[in-house]
């Protein structure tokens, strides 16, 4: 049986004073209060209870393991309601693991999110590739590629690629106007780019559309590329996250307005649905409400 309930019963059965009303109390039968109370007799080697056929009463040695069950059944309890509160109440650290390119995007999420939020603190952590969520003890990711197959997804917005480079480098080079031209040109690449050296669009009729290409820097760093291409060093097939500023401030140019790149979704990945932290779940829900104005 099992041990915990047994203890309830057997507290149950000294504070009722007997089997029967400890049974009623526990809507349970006679006889399975009686095999709880022999059961943890069996296992203990000892007589807690002294049964009469007008009353129960504890032996020494039940005295001493009322005493001491009903310590652990209060803080059993306690330790419930303190979980329950946790859960309810978003409160502790959140941990979030993404790449650098989303950094701009997410400053002001966080920004609102801790501000609303004065029990919370967020921990941010940058990298390139996807970590391990279970190991790292991550609460979430918040990707600019599909995950893993085992991983839960969010979808919070779609993004592409855009074809950008300097005002200067267009004085210099002239511009691209479309992928076959690239060929020409000094190509800036992302090394983590999910088709290489193989630049991938779409013409205004949807029809795919690719060009090999090739330059002087690779890189897993969009940053590094982005400053690059604002000094005139090359083409960049840039994440539009990284690149919108820029091009609002005429620091950068999209090139190649005919064609596109194609279409990814930047989602929040994490573990599993079951008992979802509430701090989790409120960090989701803001990035879903916010990222597409931001993205």
């Amino acid at each position: 049986m099992d041990r915990l309930t047994s203890l309830e019963v057997f507290g149950c059965v000294v504070e009722a004073g007997g089997f029967s009303a400890a049974a009623r109390k526990l809507n349970m039968s006679t006889t399975m209060v009686a095999n709880h109370i022999k059961g943890l007799e069996d296992s203990l080697g000892v007589l807690l209870l002294q049964r009469t056929t007008r009353k129960v009463s504890l032996t020494e040695s039940g005295r001493f393991y009322y005493e001491r069950s009903s310590v652990i059944l209060s803080d059993l309890a306690e330790t419930n309601e303190a979980v329950g509160a946790l859960s309810s109440t978003p409160r502790g650290q959140l941990r979030v693991f993404t790449n650098a390119s989303m950094v701009q995007s997410l400053a002001p999420i966080i920004d609102e999110f801790v501000n609303g939020h004065s029990l919370i603190s967020v921990s941010l952590d940058i990298g390139e590739r996807m970590v391990d969520l279970f190991d790292g003890g991550y609460d979430l990711a918040i990707r600019m590629t599909t995950p893993d197959s085992n991983l839960i997804a969010r979808k919070l917005t779609t993004w592409r690629h855009i074809p950008v480079c300097s005002p200067d480098y267009i004085l210099a080079h002239g511009a691209p106007e479309k992928p076959e031209e690239l060929k020409d040109h000094n190509c800036l690449q992302y090394s983590l780019y999910a088709f290489g050296n193989t630049w991938r669009f779409l013409d205004r009729e949807n029809n795919p559309v690719e060009a090999k290409v090739a330059g002087n820097v690779n890189s897993n760093s969009a940053d590094l590329l982005r400053d690059l291409a604002t000094r005139g060093r090359g083409v960049f097939l840039a994440p539009s996250t990284v690149v919108a500023d820029d091009i609002s401030a005429g620091r950068l140019v999209a090139v190649m307005p005919d064609f596109r790149g194609v279409e990814f979704a930047i989602s929040a990945v994490f573990p599993s649905r079951n008992h979802l932290p509430t701090k989790v779940r409120l960090f989701i829900d803001l990035l879903v409400h916010r990222y597409p104005a931001l993205a």
